[in-house]
């Protein structure tokens, strides 16, 4: 009897802290600084340092159960084995739909943004190619092995970074003090909205465990990148913005705050850097989604939730093929299509369901009844259950600042999520005893 193919373990703790950073700065970044300005004026300088601490707290949580387990999935895995099949089933699931149309929202981006220099790719035949053609090379990187999608993130990650150094390291030798004198009153409303961009804009440091089951020593790794992902994202967008802030008049006006920031001190070179920047961002951005979107749907098959040739892993590249394909062809339809934008509306509840039941899961592992289940913690955060239970309260901030048609649309990807479930046992009879997790050298998950 053949052995089946198993993932290959080859990414290193700096691989995944270029997952997290890669997918946390994309196109937000390029454009928060007047946002959030318009919103609460000089007081935004403080509320990115604010963001990125609640971000941490979450973070912490992530480290800490996350340093339990040796297996790809990430929240999925860890509230299943917190919560059982089902709360696991619709972490898993909600952080799929978040992925799949945050792609596809940010890969439609990409010819839009390009269309500022070659009309052409704005809409039409060339938008569809672009489209088609971007989706089809990443998907191809993804397939002959996850080295070589690392080597991609790694690539996008450094190139978005280096324009943004520039930018930083020169803008601030040319800022005025003015614009951070004046601390003007500002509203409950107003200060909810900033803080709602504000999570969404850190957003997406939830995916550096999915691919734990590729990840050398999971362990010790995915603590060290959750940490260095959010200390590494608030020093470059709070830089950035206090830079655009000191630099750009009139900076709650700007639709390209960037760009605009960049014009003037760095002339029309500097902005045309910004401006490719942001493709090369966002670009980037997909080359993670492909990367991490593909093994939450892989991570649901090998738990036996979706069908069992969702989890096939090539025999010759040992990537997950299948998942891969599905998740790009199903991002790529969205994005052609326009329809991601209605089911983009479940982000919010989604990413309320992600951190909650990590932080949740955080105080739950650690009972009496989970020690002989789940492994020790490598990495336990400081002061007890204080930081888990902050985490929860800064995830149900994302609650009380939706929009009911963020709710409403989160209510309806969970309700699909459970005819999926329900749907799946029914065709397969439930997963039975899990089957055998498809990693090189991995451990028992323990997921129950």
């Amino acid at each position: 009897m053949t052995t089946p193919a198993t993932l290959r373990r080859t990414l290193g703790r700096w691989d995944l802290v270029a997952i997290g950073v890669n997918q946390v700065i994309g196109s937000g970044i390029f454009l928060l600084p007047s946002r959030v300005t318009a919103e609460i004026n000089t007081w935004s300088v403080l509320a990115f340092v604010f963001a990125g601490i609640a971000s941490l707290l979450v973070a912490l949580c992530f480290a800490e159960v996350g340093s339990r387990f040796e297996v790809t999935g990430g929240p999925y895995v860890y509230t299943r084995a917190a919560f059982g099949r089902l709360i696991g089933f619709e972490v898993g699931w909600m952080q799929w739909v978040t992925r799949i149309t945050s792609w596809a929202g940010v890969a439609n981006g990409i010819p839009l943004a390009l269309g500022f220099y070659i009309p052409a790719m704005s809409s039409g035949l060339p938008h569809v190619l672009f489209i088609v053609g971007l989706f089809s090379m990443l998907a191809f990187i993804n397939l002959v092995g996850v080295r070589e999608s690392a080597w991609a993130v790694n690539f996008f990650t450094v190139s978005k970074l280096l324009p943004l150094a520039v930018f930083i390291f020169i803008g601030l030798f040319f800022m005025r003090a003015e614009p951070f004198m004046t601390y003007s009153p500002v509203s409950w409303p107003q200060a909810s909205a900033a803080g709602l961009l504000l999570i969404f804009a850190f957003g997406g440091f939830d995916v550096v465990p999915v691919p734990a089951g590729e990840a050398s020593n999971p362990r010790g790794q995915v603590p060290f990148a959750m940490v260095a992902t959010i200390i590494a994202v608030t020093a470059v967008m709070f830089l950035a913005h206090v830079v655009a802030m000191g630099t750009l008049p009139g900076l709650n006006e700007s639709v390209t705050p960037l760009a605009d920031a960049a014009l003037v001190f760095m002339g029309t070179g500097g902005a045309l850097m910004i401006g490719l920047g942001s493709v090369v961002s966002m670009t980037g951005n997909n080359a993670g989604q492909v990367l991490t979107s593909s093994r939450m749907l892989f991570a649901l098959a090998e738990h036996g939730e979706l069908p069992e040739r969702v989890a096939y892993v090539h025999p010759r590249y040992r990537t997950p093929s299948v998942s891969i394909l599905a998740s790009t062809g199903i991002a790529m339809a969205l994005a052609l299509s326009g329809s991601f934008v209605a089911l983009a509306t479940a982000s919010a509840v989604a990413r309320l369901i992600t951190y909650t039941g990590v932080a949740a899961a955080t105080l739950r592992l650690r009972r009496q009844e989970f020690q002989e289940s789940v492994r020790s913690p490598t990495f336990r955060t400081p002061m007890g259950a204080l930081i888990p239970v902050l985490a929860i309260a800064v995830s149900l901030v994302i609650l009380v600042g939706a929009s009911r048609e963020q709710l409403m649309g989160g209510a309806a990807a969970l309700v699909v999520g459970l005819i999926v479930f329900f749907l799946n046992d029914r065709i397969t009879g439930g997963p039975g005893p899990r089957r055998a997790v498809s990693h090189e050298s991995a451990v028992t998950s323990n997921c129950g």
